[in-house]
């Protein structure tokens, strides 16, 4: 069920285009000690839900308590592509020169049913791109339902592991792990049963904070 879920949002994400505009940065040309970069989807971008109160936003106020003197610059776009982050990524990296690099992206690749090696090269692309400029890095992984057949969905979902192995990156496995095929999944989306609510949205930073914390040390 939260198979289908994931591949929903996306699909909504790529017909509504939203996007929520990066926090505050530093100016181009002055590295900031501690800048966290997520580069994201609509699952990243708090599409349906109240500013402040998505898992990137919570990010921030973890790491305020937790890890003082960093920062977030959320620069998710509601149907983004791997594509898309590709080519944005370069100008993020000069803009916010990140000491870390989290990237969200490739469930709308898999609605489009785009090939799996395309994606898989954007992936890799982003990753060496921000691997070159100095920052660590943070894949986080999605799954789709079988649509395209029970292969693209497994080789989707295991991509992200290879690529994670391939370029030596942090990895998390799946962002939405423990809330869509949970036993109040039901509960954890909004009207629409695409898009999560407010209330997963701490769910889904657990998931990404035991892989995001040792980069920050």
């Amino acid at each position: 069920m939260y198979r289908r879920h994931c591949i929903l949002a996306a699909a909504t994400s790529a017909a509504l285009g939203l996007c929520l505009p990066a926090h505050a940065a530093p100016k181009a040309g002055a590295r900031a000690p501690g800048t966290v970069l997520v580069v994201g989807d609509s699952l990243s971008a708090e599409y349906g839900i109240a500013r402040g109160t998505g898992w990137v936003a919570l990010l921030e106020q973890r790491l305020a308590r937790e890890a003082k003197g960093w920062k977030v610059v959320n620069a998710s776009i509601s149907g983004d592509t791997t594509s898309g982050g590709r080519s944005r990524l370069a100008g993020l990296l000069r803009q916010h020169q990140p000491a870390v690099v989290v990237i969200e992206l490739g469930g709308n690749d898999a609605l489009r049913g785009l090939p799996l090696k395309s994606t898989a090269d954007n992936l890799r692309s982003m990753a060496q791109a921000a691997k070159a400029s100095g920052a660590r890095v943070l894949l986080v992984g999605m799954q789709v339902p079988p649509n395209y057949g029970q292969a693209y969905a497994r080789q989707f979902a295991e991509g992200f592991a290879d690529i994670a192995r391939e370029e030596k990156t942090a990895l998390v496995p799946f962002l939405l792990e423990g809330i869509a095929e949970g036993p109040d999944a039901a509960k954890l989306f909004q009207p629409d049963r695409i898009h999560p609510t407010a209330q997963a949205h701490p769910r889904m930073l657990d998931n990404v904070w035991p892989a995001l914390a040792p980069l920050l040390r």
